[in-house]
């Protein structure tokens, strides 16, 4: 079975370096490339579909931009890439969609260089769920320069 990294992005935020070290390392050991666009969005509540639809429709269409500029450079590379977008509860939408595939060899934060906090006391979605993945969560730093 080939291997597999996962690029994790939130709410339509990409950083670049995230794109670079994915590929980079997608390429030393030979894996194909997921990446996944999470997009957080109550639907339970007193609002209306329509409303939901509309918003719902406008961040596919922003989303499948971003995410099909993202894959370019790693086809260009020659490997393998492939994209999601999911949009509800990202904690939640995370674990389904691990659930419903392989093992990956990494995750990797792409949407900052440093995993997100809100406040001192909450700890953000991502590092809740850091400790369910069978694999390990990788941030990426910027390179210095000079």
């Amino acid at each position: 079975m080939p291997s597999q990294i996962l690029v994790v992005f939130e709410n339509e935020a990409v950083f670049p370096e995230a794109l670079v070290y994915a590929r980079e390392f997608a390429m030393r050991i030979d894996a194909r490339v997921a990446m996944l666009m999470l997009v957080p969005m109550a639907f339970a509540g007193r609002d209306f579909l329509g409303p939901k639809r509309v918003a719902y429709q406008k961040i596919e269409s922003r989303t499948g931009r971003i995410l099909s500029e993202c894959a370019q450079s790693f086809i260009q590379q020659g490997l393998e890439v492939s994209s999601a977008l999911k949009i509800g509860d990202p904690a939640q939408e995370l674990i389904k969609f691990l659930m419903d595939r392989p093992p990956f060899q990494a995750v990797i934060w792409g949407s900052g260089q440093d995993l997100p906090s809100k406040g001192r006391n909450s700890r953000h979605w991502i590092t809740r769920v850091a400790n369910s993945l069978d694999c390990p969560l990788l941030t990426v730093s910027k390179k210095e320069t000079g």
